[in-house]
């Protein structure tokens, strides 16, 4: 290795001469560029010891982390065995790896950052000392000097002489000392400086060397094997997940090549299909956010049993909306928005609107929650019931030959008995073989599924010294005496389905025929819209009345109703038929013609037919004073004098104690 051939000579310190001090000069120099680089080298190997110390806490973490995969309960299961197995061991090897790298972290802060600390330290702090020590010096040395020189030539003082001279000895004999030391120490500084500079990379090189020849140790003789087989494993998940994405790329191009009709809400190419007992999919829905302002919100909307339910965007799991059970659907129109329809529960006190994107949603929506207010998912096998249902309904139109096959499969043929005329005036039905279904209603017969209230009435009614009906019949002070006079009033709220003309009035078969006809018709034609109507019943007359207005939109006389009944399987429908005289031909009697109205009701039907029966029962009363005396007798009173409506089981009862009041049923 090459000598230093630059040197502070020790004989010309003494001397102080310009060219020794522009060799000091240089020393100097490079003594300030060589503590800027100890000061710029040490920060380097202490940001690599400190990523060395960093790389021994995140191996730990790293190996902690490992073994927590195996307590993670993740959404979609626990991973499998295998993966759990090989993270055991990859932590297991990091652990190892990580003493490996604290040893190297402690091998560098020793042999590498610390012999530079001590150079920097020790050594260059000690020329930084020693050049503070010999400036000092050299000033004192020419403030001596300058004292000296400044003696007179004549009056020479010998005591100042001697005192200035012994003062110029000590500061040029301390300058001489400080002059020394310096230069020993900035000429040894060039030996050190290259020892400082090349001891530190030698530690670091060998705390290295031996990190890896352990590596190697651990690595290679403990995890060939096992790195082999995870090369494996992971080839072979890569070669399954490139499987998967090609049938997921070739999945998503066939889904893409599609029309563009799917993506437009309105443009369903496929039929409705009528016999659904599950649905689900985003409905609009109406909610009041105040007292005459409302907001729509789109929400998720399934059906679970017999029950709707509603599950908002982000939910974990739905909740229940509605029971569906003996519910009732209808379309209504609502500020004017298309395929809007209004889920009502069967006590009538809660109802919702509901909006669909396309036609095809609104339809099958409808008839959904029609078969499920049915109860037909309660069957052994539902869908077969539904198509059974459906089938049944698209060919009520066409005529079957006997009333006999209807009445063997009805699970309670005597469910309307308590309505009918015969179940109070004793019989008049025929008890022989069931008539054709020509022979009750004429094949072609058009049927009507609104009741149009015309102008001129709508007028007649209204003008003037015209009243309105009060629906929870309450009359007001010039009401007529008739009504003053009934003893019964009871309101149902009901929805008009259709009326037709039909052949004879003395025949509960002809009300079931109507019902199948028009409920046939309904679905054949997609007519679902009904119109919700107050039926009023008193003692005298049968009322349907416009629950916006309370307009009556058409009156029937009690004595017209010739026949009520209850449909045997669903509940909530009931009809009656009604006879009129035509006199136009001069007869006394009049010719008879029947018609035929059915209406869905939010309670059962069995009680309007109940009612109808009931108020027949006070008409024929009033006849007999006696006779209306025990029916009052028999029968509870409200605080005005008015009949309270029993339910039919309680006919026979003569304690009115603990009965149900439905006088306000609507």
């Amino acid at each position: 290795m090459p000598a230093v051939h630059h040197k502070l000579l020790l004989e010309d310190a003494l001397q102080d001469s310009p060219q020794t001090r522009s060799l000091l000069s240089v020393f100097e120099e490079d003594a300030g560029m060589l503590t800027d680089y100890t000061n710029q080298l040490l920060q380097s190997m202490q940001r690599v010891f400190g990523a060395q110390s960093e790389m021994g806490l995140a191996t730990e973490q790293l190996s902690k982390q490992l073994l927590e995969y195996e307590k993670k309960n993740f959404a979609l299961g626990k991973g499998d065995e295998e993966v759990i197995t090989t993270l055991q061991s990859f932590a297991k090897t990091v652990g190892e790896l990580n003493s490996l790298h604290s040893e190297l972290a402690n091998q560098m802060a020793d042999s590498m950052v610390f012999p530079l600390i001590q150079f920097r330290e020790k050594d260059l702090t000690e020329i930084s000392t020693l050049k503070e020590i010999f400036g000092i010096a050299t000033d004192e040395h020419e403030a001596a000097m300058v004292k000296y020189s400044r003696l007179p030539k004549k009056k020479e003082n010998e005591k100042l002489k001697a005192d200035l001279v012994k003062e110029v000895a000590y500061t040029r004999r301390k300058q001489h000392q400080a002059s020394l030391q310096y230069y020993c120490a900035l000429n040894a500084l060039q030996y050190r400086k290259r020892v400082a500079m090349l001891e530190p990379m030698l530690g670091y090189t060998q705390a290295q060397i031996s990190f890896f020849k352990k590596g190697i140790e651990l690595v290679s003789k403990k995890m060939d094997s096992f790195l082999n087989s995870v090369s494996k494993m992971t080839q072979s998940i890569q070669a399954q997940l490139d499987v998967e994405a090609e049938a997921m790329r070739v999945s998503q191009r066939e889904l893409l090549s599609v029309e563009d009709t799917v993506y437009m809400p309105d443009k369903d190419a496929e039929p409705v299909n009528r016999t659904l007992i599950q649905k689900a999919g985003y409905l609009n829905i109406r909610n009041k956010t105040g007292l005459v302002t409302t907001a729509w919100d789109r929400l998720y909307f399934f059906t679970q049993g017999g029950n709707l339910m509603c599950q908002p965007r982000g939910a974990v799991a739905g909740g229940m909306v509605l029971d569906l059970d003996n519910s009732s659907v209808m379309a209504v129109d609502c500020e004017d928005r298309r395929y809007c329809f209004q889920i009502t529960s069967p006590s009538g006190k809660t109802s919702m609107i509901l909006q669909a994107e396309s036609k095809r949603e609104y339809e099958e929506w409808i008839c959904t929650v029609n078969n499920i207010s049915r109860q037909i998912y309660l069957t052994d096998n539902p869908e077969a019931v539904a198509i059974r249902l459906n089938q049944s309904a698209i060919q009520a139109v066409t005529p079957i030959t006997s009333f006999e096959k209807r009445q063997e499969g009805s699970p309670n043929p005597d469910r309307a008995k308590p309505g009918g005329i015969n179940a109070t005036s004793g019989g008049s039905q025929k008890t022989g073989s069931a008539p054709e279904p020509e022979d009750l209603i004429a094949p072609g017969t058009p049927i009507q599924f609104d009741i149009m209230l015309p102008a001129s009435e709508f007028l007649d009614q209204n003008r003037a010294g015209g009243r309105r009906t009060n629906p929870f019949g309450e009359t007001d002070d010039d009401c007529s005496s008739g009504s003053d006079d009934s003893l019964l009033q009871q309101v149902f709220a009901v929805r008009f389905l259709g009326s037709m003309a039909v052949r004879c009035g003395n025949n509960q078969e002809v009300i079931y025929e109507a019902m199948r006809q028009v409920l046939a018709a309904r679905a054949i034609h997609n007519i679902f819209r009904t119109t919700e109507s107050h039926l009023m019943i008193t003692s005298s007359s049968l009322r349907l009345i416009d629950p916006q207005t309370q307009v009556t939109r058409i009156s029937f006389q009690l004595g017209e109703v010739c026949q009520f009944v209850a449909h045997q399987e669903n509940g909530r429908l009931m009809g009656f038929v009604v006879e009129s005289k035509d006199w136009s031909d001069g007869d006394e009697e009049g010719e008879s013609s029947f018609s035929a109205f059915i209406f869905e009701s939010n309670t059962e039907g069995e009680k309007i037919c109940y009612t109808i029966s009931l108020a027949k029962d006070i008409t024929e009363a009033k006849k007999d004073p006696e006779a209306l005396a025990q029916l009052m007798k028999n029968m509870p009173l409200t605080n005005d004098g008015k009949f309270l409506l029993l339910e039919p089981e309680a006919d026979n009862t003569t304690n009115g104690a603990g009965q149900e009041d439905l006088e306000s049923e609507a």
